[in-house]
């Protein structure tokens, strides 16, 4: 039960978090075919950053994060996440 509340918190925080950085608007092109305005949600928000995939170069080189789609940067960046510079823990 712990862990689907958990799951469930963590969908509903995306969820808001990209709204909040839409603005009073809330709507954005290219969830949906036809490039609708639309308000995103948890589910579809998920949908597009589940194509994304991690390239790891090297032992020494930080990952480098493969975006297939513009709509998955733009999630990223409303997220507040930095696609091309991803953390790499200090050793």
């Amino acid at each position: 039960m712990t862990v689907i509340c958990l799951a469930l918190l963590v969908f509903c925080l995306i969820e808001r978090q990209v709204r909040r950085a839409l603005g009073s608007d809330q709507k954005m092109p290219g969830l949906y075919p036809g490039n609708q305005q639309v308000r995103p949600t948890g589910r579809m928000i998920l949908y597009h950053l589940s194509g994304l995939r991690l390239r790891v170069v090297g032992a020494t080189d930080p990952p480098i994060i493969v975006i297939s789609r513009g709509v998955q940067l733009h999630l990223l960046d409303l997220l507040g996440l930095e696609p091309t510079h991803p953390r790499w823990p200090e050793t």
